[in-house]
């Protein structure tokens, strides 16, 4: 079973910062990463930065569009206009049917806010405390938002989005 997880930094540049921890955590064998990408939201700018975390994907990626898709729901919907509202009707459905719900949409959106970064992970095997020590021994405070995907939504997610 996989699961999406976001750890939220207080910084507008931890999660950037901590793609070295989890890279050497994958290493170790402690953490499985299929995907991953940052957000990072500077004090004075509007909206959010994303990027795919690239050298960190294998096999089991599922892509750009799945974070492009993601990060639209999460950060830009609160301000499109209604002209898009059936789209955006149409993505949301599409997230709940690989059991990403409103629930956790709205939690992202209300912790990763201006000043704060965040790094999204498709990953399996974790030990989530161990992740969670070793970002406070490096300085990287970071809170833990989940949500955990059977096998099918984990299917339907790379069947989705072209993997």
């Amino acid at each position: 079973m996989a699961t999406l997880t976001v750890w939220k930094f207080e910084t507008w540049d931890g999660a950037n910062q901590a793609i070295g921890t989890l890279e050497s955590l994958a290493k170790q064998k402690l953490i499985r990463i299929h995907d991953a990408a940052s957000v990072s939201w500077q004090p004075e700018k509007r909206r959010p930065r994303t990027r795919q975390v690239r050298n960190m994907t294998g096999p089991g990626a599922v892509g750009g569009m799945f974070w492009g898709m993601l990060f639209g729901t999460i950060f830009l919907m609160p301000w499109a206009g209604a002209a898009i509202g059936a789209a955006a009707g149409a993505v949301a459905g599409s997230l709940i049917d690989v059991g990403i719900d409103d629930d956790f949409i709205k939690k992202v959106r209300a912790q990763v806010t201006p000043g704060t970064s965040a790094l999204f992970l498709l990953s399996s095997d974790e030990v989530a405390d161990k992740v969670r020590e070793t970002f406070r021994k490096t300085g990287l405070r970071a809170e833990l938002v989940h949500t955990d995907l059977t096998d099918d939504q984990e299917a339907a997610i790379h069947e989705m989005f072209g993997n």
